[in-house]
C-alpha cells in the first residue's frame, strides 16, 4: 500500500480520492462559411414566356467577380451598368432560370435589382441577410431576414 494513500484514514478523516481525470473537452464548433443565401424578389424576374420567378440564389462575391465587370466594355462606357454585370455573375438562380446572366438582371423589375443590390451588400459586406429593424408600435427591436420573404411582410 502507498503511505499517502493511507494517512488520509489514519487520522479519521476520509481517505483522499484521486480525481478522475477531467473528460476531454469538446472540440470547439467550427462555423462552417455560408457561401450561397436564398431570395425571394419582391416582384419577381417575368420570362419570355411569362412565367413569373421569384425566388432565388446569391452566392458569396470573390474579389474576381468585382475585378472581371471593370473589363467589360458596357461598364467602360456606362459605369452603373457595374451593378448589372455584378449581380449577373453572383445570382446562381432565378426560379427555374439557372442560366442567370446580365440580360437577365437587367430584365428586373427596379424594385428588384435595388432588393438585390442590398441584398449583395448584406452578404459580402455583413456576412448575413438580417436587417435590424424596430416595431413601429411599440418601438421593440427585432431582426428580420431580408431574403426569405417579400419586403413588407
Amino acid at each position: 500500500m502507498r503511505r499517502g494513500a493511507l494517512l488520509g484514514a489514519q487520522d479519521g478523516s476520509r481517505p483522499e480520492t484521486v480525481a478522475a481525470p477531467a473528460a476531454a473537452a469538446a472540440p470547439p464548433v467550427r462555423e462552417q462559411l455560408r457561401t450561397e443565401f436564398p431570395f425571394v424578389l419582391p416582384r419577381g424576374y417575368v420570362d419570355a414566356a411569362g412565367t413569373v420567378h421569384r425566388d432565388g440564389v446569391m452566392r458569396l462575391a470573390t474579389a474576381r467577380d468585382e475585378l472581371v465587370p471593370l473589363r467589360d466594355d458596357r461598364v467602360r462606357e456606362n459605369p452603373p451598368y457595374l451593378t448589372v454585370v455584378l449581380l449577373g455573375r453572383v445570382v446562381t438562380r432565378i426560379g427555374t432560370v439557372e442560366d442567370v446572366h446580365a440580360g437577365i438582371i437587367e430584365n428586373l423589375f427596379a424594385s428588384d435589382l435595388a432588393f438585390l443590390q442590398d441584398l449583395y451588400r448584406r452578404v459580402n459586406q455583413e456576412g448575413h441577410t438580417r436587417a435590424a429593424v424596430t416595431c413601429p408600435n411599440c418601438a421593440h427591436p427585432f431582426a428580420v431576414d431580408v431574403g426569405g420573404g417579400r419586403l413588407g411582410e
